[in-house]
């Protein structure tokens, strides 16, 4: 299968709120428990506000109770980059997208240990959710298999 190409877009960069600017530009964060998707439900993927690059599952969302969105794992290991962090005087994994090279938060090892023991922990002003009814329309099809298998259950 052949991989679509996502890069930074300037226009969109231009159009982001400045929370979405501050988090995704500026490795900013939001405060816990003010995120859109903090505590989102729906099925279907989380991409890159800035690339749309797809980043990750609600399959794999978890409630950590921590005020961020947190994921077992991305979606794809080729559009979440890891990166030393040593700001604000701690040690640190940043996650990154690759393409857009947006900031989306950290890793952590204290997720569920059945899931691997991750915990990615993800700025939602950092994400947009497409939701399973419209991953086709928007050109994200291949990840309907996600989704069909679970419902086939």
């Amino acid at each position: 299968m052949s991989r679509k190409i996502y890069q930074k877009d300037p226009r969109i960069i231009a159009a982001l709120t400045p929370e979405q600017y501050h988090v995704t530009q500026e490795s900013g964060t939001e405060r816990p428990f003010t995120g859109g998707y903090w505590d989102h439900k729906g099925e279907g993927i989380y991409v890159d506000i800035v690339s749309g690059e797809p980043l990750f599952s609600s399959r794999d969302k978890f409630d950590a109770h921590c005020g961020w969105p947190s994921f077992t794992r991305p979606l794809e290991d080729g559009y979440v980059t890891e990166i030393s962090d040593t700001s604000h005087g701690m040690k640190r994994i940043e996650v990154r997208s690759a393409h857009g090279d947006s900031h989306l938060g950290h890793v952590f090892n204290d997720g569920p240990a059945d899931a691997g023991g991750l915990r990615y922990c993800i700025n939602s002003a950092s994400l947009r959710f497409v939701p399973k009814e419209k991953l086709a329309d928007e050109g994200y099809d291949e990840y309907m298999q996600l989704f069909e298998q679970e419902d086939a259950q």
